[in-house]
């Protein structure tokens, strides 16, 4: 995947500084919506500009998929304003601005994926041309192979290739590497941020914490419908004061656990993980009572940690 070359790639920090000087693409205000007695959202603000990708994270049920059905106009507020790059969501101008990968797709079998692709350009003036199109989703040899024909893997190719064929404004990716392997994951990831870097504004949801690090210049955090944390990955991580000391250890996990500054002990096969919010005062204990300690290795918070611990001060 991944192996056409974009004609304009600014470097990531010329395209941060476009995007603070830009129009939002998605412009949301008080968005409400409900399910019955469920609300879904509960008066969401939201501005997602070019040149950035703007992950969306949270619990099943925090409205992460109702927010996207919203902007792709899916479904429709109760309350508040949307707007995708100054028109109604769902409208045709907003549609031919838009690409949009989701979950599922019902594509027709019996077509090629050079005939999916074609014809999803189609519909959007100044389209990439389709072997750029298919070399950015990694589906070079596969050009004559009916739909039904892939794997589930390359059939996500499909489906990326349709998202990004029509140069979109905006780019709605909803959990985009279900089914794809190691590789294609990080060739997917290489695309999207240079898709970022062009001027595309990416709308994505995934429940790959790993996936959120790599490729997000914002995060958002969603629990019952609001928005509980909102910044860059480090500034996630920063709201959360912990450091992991990971290492071979004689000590049991009792005594661990009772070293300064450890707030939780854990065994990773045959090492131990202290995650601490004194990792020096940590350290300096951990080597008085273990002489024999061995492959010390200290690290910082990893967004994983601190969206657990962050959802966890939320429910409490």
């Amino acid at each position: 995947m991944n192996t056409a070359t974009l004609h304009t790639q600014p470097s990531r920090p010329l395209a941060a500084r476009a995007a603070d000087d830009a129009s939002p693409v998605v412009r949301a205000r008080g968005l409400v919506r409900r399910f019955g007695a469920v609300t879904a959202l509960a008066g969401l603000d939201l501005d997602i500009h070019p040149g950035r990708v703007t992950t969306l994270l949270g619990p099943n049920g925090a409205g992460k998929s109702t927010l996207v059905g919203l902007v792709l106009g899916r479904l429709r507020a109760d309350a508040g304003t949307l707007q995708v790059a100054g028109h109604a969501p769902g409208s045709l101008a907003a549609r031919r601005l838009t690409g949009a990968m989701l979950q599922a797709a019902g594509l027709a079998p019996q077509l090629t994926v050079q005939e999916h692709v074609a014809l999803h350009g189609g519909y959007h003036p100044g389209a990439r041309p389709l072997a750029q199109t298919l070399a950015l989703a990694g589906l070079q040899g596969l050009e004559d192979r009916r739909y039904e024909a892939l794997s589930g893997g390359q059939q996500r190719r499909v489906q990326f290739a349709l998202a990004l064929a029509g140069r979109p404004r905006l780019l709605v990716l909803d959990e985009p590497t279900a089914a794809l392997d190691a590789e294609s994951r990080r060739s997917l990831w290489q695309t999207v941020r240079a898709l970022a870097d062009e001027g595309s504004a990416v709308l994505l949801t995934t429940h790959l914490l790993e996936e959120a690090e790599a490729l997000s210049d914002r995060v958002l955090l969603l629990a019952g419908g609001r928005v509980v944390a909102d910044g860059t990955p480090g500034e996630i991580r920063g709201r959360v004061a912990a450091r992991w000391v990971r290492c071979v250890s004689t000590l049991p996990l009792a005594r661990l656990q009772a070293l300064p500054g450890v707030v939780a002990a854990t065994a990773e096969g045959r090492r131990v993980a202290l995650r601490s919010s004194a990792a020096e005062a940590t350290l300096r204990a951990l080597l008085a009572e273990d002489a024999a300690v061995a492959e010390i290795e200290v690290t910082g918070t990893r967004l994983e940690d601190a969206v657990i611990d962050l959802l966890n001060k939320e429910s409490a």
